[in-house]
């Protein structure tokens, strides 16, 4: 047997039970790399998902430090032993990789690779990435040790079940391009419904007001005062729908950033005061982070428009490996017991589906004129 910490059955098991967990595909690469370089116990794990332009569209490393990733530069190009484990359907193991007549050299911050193990991670026909591994570690008294036709063996089976995690993730996050992209198209129309029938009132009262003003200037005032609160009521409607309808910027800024700077919007666009204070929140896999802004958005969709509110306070707190959102407002409240035949109009079943979806729960605590708590806690990943 191999020097790796753990082997046979149950490692493998473990490294197959962590890469179903994740959902998310570069969830999913972190985890396929980690696994195979502790399965084999190697120095160095990398995967690379190819691209239709000779490069990689993702290139994900393990053993490497992020001060080292950045010295190497640029990702590498499909050339050399990685155009091999692209195009070949086998594996290759080399006792020195330096010494392979396609091996085309590394830049100067690159790490000294000898001993190598690849192969790719295919789907039928399809090559989803080329998987890898560097420096067995193991004793080498004479340059010898390196990968062995175990170790082949193992990788194999974990590349298998890595091609069914990444389809699986690739399905997943198409399902959510789709649920996203229908979710727009519903904010879309319910902008247009909720702005041109401001619009419609506002121009049947300026109507009204020109026609008042010289038989009635006083009722002229009044109806002119009416035209700016419905252009009032319009430019909400707009500020908040525009918010909801820009894409979160999750994968970037992160959910506090992008929590931060969707309330700092809302809390200009409203006359009611908004804010946000976040408390050692640690970041959260993908999912998890966008039912949180979802369920936040909507809490504050429905505090804003619904609850007469003149104060919303959002928190987002750090809860064991997971985190608890809570969104509170001053407003007029509603008995608790009407919150089944209340929720579909407030928007709680979505919410709650959201939260149940990523493994969490949502609370609901209301009271008549002592305004509204939307909870909700997830787990961590």
């Amino acid at each position: 047997m191999s020097h790796r910490p753990s082997s046979g059955l149950a490692a493998v098991s473990t490294a197959l039970l962590a890469m179903s967990r994740h959902l998310e595909v570069r969830d999913v690469l972190k985890t396929i790399v980690a696994s195979a370089r502790e399965l084999l116990d190697a120095e160095y794990a990398a995967l690379g998902v190819p691209d239709d332009h000779g490069g990689f569209a993702q290139f994900v490393v393990d053993g490497v430090s992020d001060e080292q990733w950045k010295a190497i530069g640029p990702l590498p190009r499909q050339h050399g032993i990685l155009a091999a484990m692209l195009h070949d359907e086998k594996a290759e193991r080399l006792a020195d990789v330096r010494e392979d007549p396609r091996f085309e050299g590394w830049p100067a911050a690159h790490p000294d690779m000898s001993d190598f193990l690849g192969l790719p991670v295919r789907d039928g026909d399809e090559t989803l990435g080329a998987l890898f591994l560097a420096n067995k570690r193991c004793p080498k008294p004479d340059g010898g040790c390196g990968f062995t036709e175990e170790d082949e063996e193992l990788l194999s089976i974990l590349a298998q079940h890595a091609a069914i995690a990444l389809t699986n993730a690739r399905l997943y996050e198409r399902s959510r391009e789709l649920t996203i992209a229908e979710e727009r198209s519903r904010l879309a129309h319910e902008l247009h419904d909720a702005v041109s029938q401001k619009l419609f009132s506002l121009r049947l009262t300026a109507q009204a007001a020109a026609a008042l003003v010289d038989r009635d200037p006083d009722r002229a005032k009044d109806e002119l005062q009416q035209v700016a609160a419905l252009a009032a009521e319009a430019t909400e409607e707009l500020g908040a729908a525009v918010v909801e309808l820009r894409p979160a910027a999750l994968d970037e800024d992160g959910l506090v950033n992008t929590l931060r700077t969707q309330i700092r919007v809302l809390d200009r666009a409203h006359s009611a005061r908004v804010t946000f204070e976040s408390r050692a929140v640690r970041a959260l896999p993908a999912a998890q982070e966008e039912a949180l802004l979802r369920v936040a958005q909507e809490a504050l969709h429905n505090a804003l428009r619904h609850s007469g509110a003149d104060r919303v306070d959002v928190v987002l707190a750090r809860r064991g490996q997971g985190a608890a959102l809570s969104v509170t407002d001053n407003g007029k409240g509603f008995e608790p017991r009407t919150v089944r035949r209340a929720g579909r109009h407030l928007g709680l079943v979505s919410m709650r589906d959201r939260a149940s979806g990523v493994g969490g729960r949502l609370r609901v605590r209301s009271a008549p004129g002592q305004g509204t708590t939307i909870e909700m806690e997830v787990p961590g990943g």
